[in-house]
């Protein structure tokens, strides 16, 4: 959904105004938790099977984010938002889950979504998801229409990372080993919200409030959704009193226009 300039205008001034204004800090028992680089931190896949977790495992807040690696709109998300994201995943008070949709495909044709699916997957065995995964989105122009990802270009895209190919990991991607990861995800992905072939991508759930609708351009500005996190960990009532008759209101203008 998009925002009139006026909405924008209204809503930016409106989040800047709630926003508390400071990061996570480095005071109490999670500020010993940081870590000095992204390739530092711990990656797992959850008990669910399909969600892939970055970061502290015992940071008090979640950034989950919906993605299908052939979307240019998760690809401009990776450009803005999610470079805010990162930051705050090294200070140890938050950490990411990762939820994988391939849709593309059956939509556009080709099978370079649940290609590059399962190569983050093969990636994850190697603890080298968040490199691969930032390597892949930086190179993933033109894919959307083109059937994707192909496997020599994942495989090519690999060498970006050190240490990631092996055979074990070359096997994993050509022969496509985590076929039953790629259709649990996308299952996952469906099951997200109300519609019911899934809410789109990307779509980002920061502790369980969803910043779409009235806030979703929030997602594509590093410094608001940086500020929005922050505040919606330092300060997780601000939802229901601020943010969420802000989303409205905003989305009520919109509709107006």
């Amino acid at each position: 959904m998009k925002t009139s300039r006026t909405v924008r205008a209204v809503i930016t001034v409106g989040l800047i105004g709630a926003f508390a204004g400071c990061a996570p800090g480095g005071s109490g028992a999670e500020g010993a938790n940081r870590y000095t680089s992204a390739e530092r931190l711990p990656e797992r896949r959850a008990h669910d099977g399909t969600t892939i977790v970055v970061g502290n495992p015992a940071a008090s807040s979640t950034v989950h984010v919906y993605e299908d690696p052939r979307c240019p709109v998760v690809e401009e998300y990776e450009r803005t938002g999610a470079v805010a994201l990162q930051k705050l995943l090294l200070t140890g008070q938050i950490k990411a889950e990762y939820t994988f949709a391939s849709f593309k495909d059956d939509r556009l044709g080709g099978d370079g979504s649940k290609r590059a699916v399962n190569a983050l997957r093969a990636a994850l065995e190697k603890g080298k998801f968040v490199e691969y995964h930032a390597v892949l989105f930086k190179n993933q122009a033109a894919v959307e229409n083109s059937g994707g990802f192909t496997t020599d270009r994942l495989l090519k895209l690999a060498e970006k990372v050190p240490g990631l190919r092996d055979a074990a990991f070359d096997s994993a991607v050509r022969a496509m080993k985590y076929r039953s990861f790629i259709t649990a995800s996308q299952q996952a992905y469906r099951q997200t919200g109300d519609d019911p072939i899934g809410p789109g991508t990307p779509t980002i759930v920061v502790n369980g409030h969803n910043i779409d609708g009235g806030l979703y351009f929030a997602n594509f500005d590093a410094k608001l959704f940086r500020l929005l996190v922050s505040d919606l960990h330092r300060n997780p009532g601000l939802w229901d009193v601020t943010y969420k008759p802000m989303k409205e209101k905003a989305e009520a203008e919109a509709a107006k226009s």
